[in-house]
């Protein structure tokens, strides 16, 4: 069986659907022949080049604010090869590649998974979403299944586009349970008198990093932020940090290893996601397999990872204050072994949609 895995984004790019893209495909290439196409608006990478048995195709394109991933090149491909592959799976909605899919879609089966949650990140991409919405349904009329990644997707999916339940399932992602059986002897050795705040994720604004900046004027000088990610909210973080005097206590990385990140999760001693909108939230799922308890806001697909046990909820409009309360007592919590998906379980699931007869 051929495969492509058709994203906007490809490593060594991080984010939800850039890591899920890459914990699956690489595994599939164990079994079958992968490649991945995806696009590159800088320029900068190899057109094409082998990754973890994967070979990754980049083609140009036009993304404004890293956004819409527009790329003649990748429909040019795919109107002349898309039947060359048994399968073509496609992701993210929010993007053009995945419409790109559909519109080329030929003997191919489509499967689509689209990180959907309902509206676009800013005022202007979410003016864009509404006349977007007439294309995109066509990838869900012309996919032969829709794999969502929680409850919450699906059920946005089956009521914003009318699509069969019955080719609609629900695999949430996965984690590399391996990368964390030495959490233990990392949180060992954490200077345990300092208290880390950690984001990880794209620095966007609809991810409410900046209440959480905020809070840092509420909270003991002992408490200190990690900002993991890139983006371009990230100049306005800064300025407000600034602005708040609370610079000193923010320390900014990205493009870190998997093994950077782990150390990051494993010594934080609470894991903050604000976002307004994710379907699913995988960097919740990595800080839980970390042991580092969460606050996220009580919005789409994060709001089902409430427990109050170790992940506890806030409800939008946030208040700084309260959030910061929680902050502090959250802080003090001892997160417990949460029942997490493996990605190889993942695979197994996908495989069998790939292989059955729709």
């Amino acid at each position: 069986m051929k495969i492509a895995q058709v994203c906007p984004r490809f490593y060594p790019h991080i984010g939800g659907v850039e890591t899920h893209v890459y914990e699956i495909a690489s595994r599939i290439a164990k079994k079958f022949d992968v490649e991945v196409l995806t696009t590159d608006p800088g320029g900068k990478l190899p057109k094409v080049e082998e990754i973890d048995g994967l070979t990754v195709r980049r083609f140009k394109s036009l993304a404004p604010s890293e956004a819409y991933y527009f790329s003649p090149e990748l429909y040019d491909y795919l109107k002349k090869n898309s039947s060359d592959y048994d399968v073509v799976h496609a992701h993210n909605y929010h993007a053009f590649p995945a419409l790109f899919a559909a519109l080329t879609k030929g003997k191919n089966k489509l499967i689509f998974t689209p990180h959907y949650h309902g509206s676009g990140h800013s005022f202007f991409r979410n003016v864009l979403h509404k006349p977007y919405k007439i294309f995109g349904r066509k990838i869900f009329k012309r996919a032969d299944a829709i794999v969502c990644v929680s409850n919450y997707e699906k059920n946005l999916v089956l009521k914003n586009f009318k699509v069969a339940e019955d080719r609609t399932y629900v695999i949430p992602n996965g984690i590399n349970l391996d990368e964390f059986k030495d959490i233990e002897k990392i949180k060992r050795n954490k200077e345990s008198w300092k208290k880390t705040i950690l984001y990880v994720g794209r620095v966007e604004k609809y991810k409410g990093l900046d209440y959480v900046v905020k809070s840092l004027k509420h909270l003991p000088d002992n408490f200190t932020l990690e900002v993991v990610g890139k983006g371009s909210y990230k100049s306005k973080i800064v300025e407000m940090a600034k602005k708040l005097d609370v610079i000193d206590r923010i320390r900014f990385y990205q493009d870190l290893s998997r093994k950077e990140l782990i150390d990051r999760y494993a010594k934080a001693d609470v894991l903050v996601l604000l976002s307004k909108h994710e379907a699913y939230g995988i960097v919740v799922a990595e800080a839980l397999a970390a042991k580092t308890p969460c606050i996220v806001a009580n919005t789409s697909a994060l709001s089902e990872w409430i427990d109050n046990k170790n992940v506890f909820g806030i409800d939008y409009p946030i208040n700084v204050s309260e959030l910061a309360r929680l902050i502090e007592r959250v802080s003090n919590v001892k997160a417990g072994d949460m029942k997490l998906l493996d990605w190889d379980d993942v695979n197994e699931r996908l495989i069998r949609i790939y292989s059955a007869k729709i």
